[in-house]
């Protein structure tokens, strides 16, 4: 299996848990084609993580390898350059990650939606604040609801009118919400150099 670094830039405070869905619920089977669901070894250790299609030779995460395009492997639209999600707006995250903080992963994919927050709700948080940048991130998850993603779904997108609009990040070591997406359109420049680039080599 070819293997790349891709993507690191989930811009992770120290010691933050990523990753799993809280409050979801089972997605329908398919229903997701874009969803990727990666294990790998990083410093002899074993480990998991999510991530989306965003062509077929390409995995937006930490990892990327080919995948064969069917009815059930299909990549997600990237947004454009100008785009931007507005607070209020519902989203929707995806992951194999724990249901609970102290649960155990998921073998069924889970989702659950999510409310984009202000970026002062994010701002205001104690565990956030100190990390949070609203020009490359997106606060979503409403306080008052026990929804959100956390450990194990790192990687995965949040989806937003079926567009990949950010990248699950971090949030609070409790699984609470709201948490810290990264904003794809912020890096688009990047993401679409770095897979011509790929092309090229692929062709020479």
């Amino acid at each position: 299996i070819h293997l790349r670094l891709l993507l690191l830039a989930f811009f992770l405070p120290p010691k933050a848990r990523t990753g799993e869905i809280i409050g979801g619920h089972e997605s329908k089977p398919h229903s997701r084609p874009y969803m990727a669901y990666l294990e790998f070894v990083a410093q002899g250790v074993w480990k998991k993580c999510g991530g989306f299609l965003i062509r077929e030779d390409f995995v937006l995460t930490a990892l990327e390898k080919k995948a064969k395009l069917n009815a059930a492997v299909q990549p997600i639209k990237l947004p454009r350059g100008k785009d931007k999600v507005k607070p209020g707006k519902v989203c929707l995250v995806a992951g194999w990650g724990r249901v609970s903080p102290n649960g155990k992963c998921s073998n069924t994919l889970q989702e659950v939606k999510l409310k984009v927050q202000k970026h002062q709700v994010c701002e205001r948080e104690e565990f956030l604040k100190e990390y949070y940048k609203s020009s490359i991130q997106i606060c979503a998850g409403d306080p008052k609801e026990n929804k959100a993603s956390f450990k194990g779904d790192s990687g995965g997108p949040l989806v937003c009118n079926h567009v990949a609009q950010g990248i699950v990040s971090y949030g609070n070591k409790n699984g609470t919400p709201p948490r810290v997406y990264t904003k794809v359109s912020r890096f688009l420049q990047w993401i679409k150099e770095t897979m011509k680039r790929h092309q090229l080599q692929e062709t020479n």
